[in-house]
């Protein structure tokens, strides 16, 4: 009997885990998706000339200097862009 009562604890608490890790990943889908727009907005702003435009108003010292300018930084900006895609391809975008 020991075994058995051992053995329904230990699913209980895989389906416990489960189903809140499940949740978990349900809502980060829905708030991914709902990001799409935005994201393809600054991919657009990367590919279109826009990032360069503002890349090169940085190097010449034209930005305030209390600007956040991550979006400015080249390489977090292309890895980003290229871990999305990924992320598209696994979920299927």
């Amino acid at each position: 009997m020991t075994i058995q009562i051992d053995r329904i604890k230990r699913m209980e608490k895989i389906l416990d885990e489960s189903k809140d890790a499940l949740k978990n990943l349900n809502e980060a889908i829905d708030n991914y998706m709902r990001l799409q727009p935005a994201i393809k907005e600054l991919q657009c702003y990367y590919e279109n000339g826009g990032w360069l435009d503002d890349f090169k108003s940085d190097e010449a010292g034209l930005l305030p200097k209390d600007l956040k300018r991550g979006v400015l930084s080249e390489d977090e900006l292309y890895t980003f862009l290229e871990e999305n895609d990924e992320i598209k391809a696994k979920i299927r975008l």
